[in-house]
């Protein structure tokens, strides 16, 4: 059967529309995009929209459809839009996959308003909640528990890395596939953590609330969801697991005080678990863990202290057994029905209030967002080992928290060849051109030396050469199988280096568009590039918390570089070629001597995720900025902190050195430039942009600029005296 989605159509499965290019009843297009055909309704209940089965050819998909009648509601439109934005960003087994075109509009014949779609993988497996139906609602074992546990994290971990919190865990949003991953779904309630949404927190009737009997927590209820809102959630969904009753239930929650007492329904469960469990529940989140990396972290522990006690196991062994080969269970449910609609800023450190189980592990870690991550083993359907360390991800966020498409500045720092003028006076920024051409969110921008060449990358794996003048696609360039995350331009302006969520970086004739050769070695996300002024030497970092050096000219890897705990952001190599500065996730600065290798120096002050640094052309500062809202100025002999500029409200993405070091250009989410002098920290001039700021790159005469704020449109400025 092949059903038209038209709503007002008086027939949509009309008998002749099997194999038909329009429907036979209302005339509509039955093939969406020229490739997706609709075949059955899976769920019309979601309050947002129409759920169906769909086909690209013989592949089957999800289609969510937003009602009609909320198609003039910006809100509904918003919440339903950022599914696809934020899956777009999570590449991972533990997440539905989604395409660059996931998100459509079709319009049915002769209606006047266009129908809201998004079209994503199909999961090959019930939901957690039929799931437990299946089984007879018997409780799970604690081993798999902690299985699940450790999936669940991971997948968490992911998406509050990219700067979003999810706010409708529950059973029915957790998929298990046939080969027993777990997979986080329906992301039309996820919220992005920006300042705006914090400072809206308590402002009555500002916040869309999502709330899910029993898995919502008290802050929640009221409009105020916050990062550790998740965590209460995943507790509740374990409550269930290993008992088999509804949080909801009286015989275990106490709702006159707000108290659950489950233990006496969880005999398998030893003392260590079940404490855990309830700090995941408590009622204030400031009780509750702090990230998911210090709930990583706990997780070796916790399963070492289970494993040193014994308890009863779940009764039914079949269970443990089909936990872990569930494609052996009947799958008596319509697969995908469920799968409808489906960050406070970097998480400051991680550290515990609470008693650790053990010394193992006990050093705070740290938490936030990142590149477009995925977990180190993903691609390749591999293990995932997270445990303990922030897991292998990517890189930027791509488009959507405040990190998610930072770019490098071009790699090679312009301001090293050009005598910016001073740009002090400059007062307002007014738009120039529009770029449009890539199907997906740009990610990474950079500008040729002699400033007559735009390169943007893009999430729909192309690279794309612009005349930066007139704003023309000169030409594109294909060879990238997954997002393309960072970009860099030599010194002679005549090859192109790209990076990506392939984990290779692809070497380009920028004049030609002739990929030269590939460069191997990365096991997670290439996030950073850089290289050096001589044009010699190539330092690229990733989600692998690696940095690798290479020699440009024949692609051999001289050495790698560790010491970071967390996903490198951002590169930057000193004007004589000696220091090389990283920083990343794990909130510090390293410095290394470039020739060695040999870590010279930590930088630690920044609360959240370090996004990008830049060393000054007289190579005695460096300079960062963080989605702890401010911009700091490093002593790169010493190390020590200079001063720290203050006034952004939302997460600092971008930096632009001019030549003389005297004039800093800061980009942020707060919808601002920033203008400082960094010898004073003054802020000479606010540009507001009216979007926000997630990259940039500098003309080199410092009259323009072009940006990205999360779509697939770059944006040219022009920056007015």
């Amino acid at each position: 059967m092949s059903l038209c989605i038209n709503p007002r159509c008086p027939q949509p499965d009309h008998p002749g529309n099997d194999g038909s290019q329009f429907c036979q009843s209302c005339g509509s297009d039955l093939l969406l995009l020229s490739r997706y055909r609709v075949m059955r309704l899976l769920s019309d209940k979601s309050g947002f929209g129409k759920v169906f089965e769909a086909f690209d050819r013989t592949t089957p998909k999800i289609l969510k459809v937003l009602k009609s009648n909320l198609s003039q509601n910006s809100k509904a439109v918003a919440l339903f839009q950022q599914e696809a934005i934020v899956l777009s960003q999570l590449p991972h087994p533990g997440i539905p996959a989604i395409e660059p075109q996931s998100y459509f509009q079709f319009y049915p014949r002769n209606g006047a308003e266009p129908l809201h779609c998004i079209v994503m993988e199909k999961i090959d497996g019930p939901n957690l909640r039929e799931w437990m139906r299946q089984q007879g609602n018997n409780p799970i074992s604690e081993k798999q528990a902690l299985n699940w546990l450790k999936q669940l994290s991971e997948i968490l971990h992911l998406v509050h890395q990219k700067n979003y919190f999810h706010r409708d865990i529950k059973p029915e949003n957790i998929m298990l596939r046939s080969g027993g991953q777990l997979v986080l779904v329906d992301f039309g309630a996820a919220r992005e953590m920006t300042y705006t949404y914090l400072a809206q927190l308590g402002k009555s009737g500002e916040i869309t609330r999502i709330s899910s009997a029993g898995y919502t927590p008290p802050e929640q209820e009221k409009g105020q969801a916050v990062p550790q809102s998740d965590f209460y959630a995943l507790g509740c969904t374990f409550i269930y697991l290993l008992t088999g009753k509804s949080p909801t239930d009286s015989s275990i929650y106490d709702s006159l005080n707000n108290e659950f007492h489950w233990r006496a329904y969880a005999p398998q469960v030893s003392p260590p678990f079940a404490d855990y469990i309830d700090r995941l529940v408590a009622p204030r989140a400031s009780d509750r863990p702090k990230s998911t990396q210090e709930i990583l972290a706990t997780l070796p522990e916790l399963q070492a202290a289970v494993a040193a006690i014994s308890i009863p196991s779940t009764p039914p062994t079949q269970l443990e057994r089909q936990a872990a080969y569930p494609h052996t269970l009947v799958q008596s449910h319509q697969p995908g029905v469920s799968q409808s609609r489906s960050s406070q800023s970097r998480s400051s450190q991680s550290g515990s209030s609470q008693p650790r189980l053990s010394q193992t592990g006990a050093s705070q870690s740290r938490s936030g967002q990142s590149r477009s991550s995925q977990l180190g083993a993903a691609q390749t359907g591999g293990p995932m080992s997270l445990a303990g360390e922030a897991p292998r991800s990517s890189r930027r966020w791509l488009w959507g928290g405040a990190l998610a498409l930072l770019a490098l500045l071009g790699g090679y720092s312009l301001w090293q060849i050009y005598a910016s003028p001073s740009v002090q006076n400059i007062t307002q920024i007014s738009p120039l051109r529009t770029l449009q051409g890539h199907t997906s969110f740009v990610n990474a921008l950079a500008i040729s030396p002699d400033g007559k060449t735009l390169v943007s990358g893009s999430a729909d794996q192309t690279i794309k050469i612009w005349d930066w003048v007139t704003g023309t696609e000169l030409r594109t360039l294909a060879g990238h199988t997954s997002f393309v995350n960072a970009l860099a331009i030599a010194p002679d302006g005549k090859t192109l280096v790209s990076g990506s969520a392939d984990q290779t970086i692809k070497i380009w004739d920028l004049t030609t568009g002739k990929e030269l050769r590939t460069l191997t070695g990365h096991t997670g996300f290439v996030n950073a590039l850089n290289i050096s002024h001589d044009g010699r030497t190539l330092a690229s970092g990733g989600a692998d918390q690696t940095i690798k050096i290479w020699d440009l000219t024949t692609g051999k890897e001289l050495r790698t570089l560790t010491g970071h705990m967390g996903y490198i952001n951002s590169l930057d190599i000193s004007a004589d070629g000696h220091t090389l500065v990283s920083g990343g996730t794990d909130q510090t600065l390293k410095v290394w001597d470039l020739t060695t290798g040999q870590e010279l120096q930590t930088l630690t002050g920044h609360t959240g995720f370090v996004n990008t640094v830049v060393i000054a052309p007289d190579g005695q500062t460096v300079m960062s900025s963080s989605t702890d809202k401010t911009i700091k100025i490093w002593n790169l002999t010493t190390g020590t902190l200079i001063r720290t500029l203050a006034g952004h409200q939302g997460f600092v993405n971008p930096l632009a050195l001019s030549a003389d070091g005297q004039t800093l250009i800061s980009g942020s989410s707060d919808k601002t430039i920033k203008v400082w002098n960094p010898n004073t920290g003054e802020v000479i001039h606010t540009l507001n942009c009216g979007t926000d700021v997630k990259h940039f790159v500098t003309s080199p005469d410092w009259q323009t600029i072009a940006s990205g704020s999360g779509g697939n449109m770059i944006k040219v400025w022009q920056l007015q005296k």
